[in-house]
């Protein structure tokens, strides 16, 4: 396996002003329904205690029962509507910056990724769940 040691960013605008993209992104009735890179998945639980030395767990599941796994971590940065930074429990770091433009916000997501696949495919897989994140968020009434 090739050794990933360089990080990777998937990015997203998203029409929506900030304080609604960060509720989508931190509340729990909300990842649930965002957090999947594809239809055949889904997230049927989500924890989220959002202050640093805070921790989250987030349940994705194929919806055929066929796999599944926790993502979690614990957060070392929050800066409300603006920054969250976490240590994934493998020690890799991730960070996420929320910039509001007038109505929109700009969506920057940065991962040390892991050495299990190649990093066009967690590039790809990331930029799935943030690409499914835009929606959600976009078609969500307020």
């Amino acid at each position: 396996m090739e050794n990933n040691t360089q990080a990777i960013t998937v990015t997203c605008t998203v029409n929506e002003p900030v304080s609604k993209v960060w509720d989508c992104w931190t509340l729990p009735q909300h990842i649930t329904g965002w957090c999947n890179a594809s239809p055949d998945w889904h997230t049927p639980r989500a924890e989220n205690d959002l202050q640093v030395g805070g921790k989250f767990l987030t349940r994705m599941e194929a919806k055929d029962g066929s796999f599944g796994f926790d993502f979690s971590g614990t957060y070392t940065q929050v800066i409300s509507n603006s920054l969250i930074a976490y240590t994934l429990d493998d020690d890799r770091k991730v960070s996420i910056t929320f910039t509001e433009n007038g109505t929109t916000t700009h969506v920057s997501e940065t991962f040390d990724p892991e050495n299990q696949n190649p990093a066009e495919m967690q590039r790809f897989g990331w930029q799935a769940i943030l690409d499914n994140f835009k929606a959600y968020t976009e078609a969500l009434q307020a």
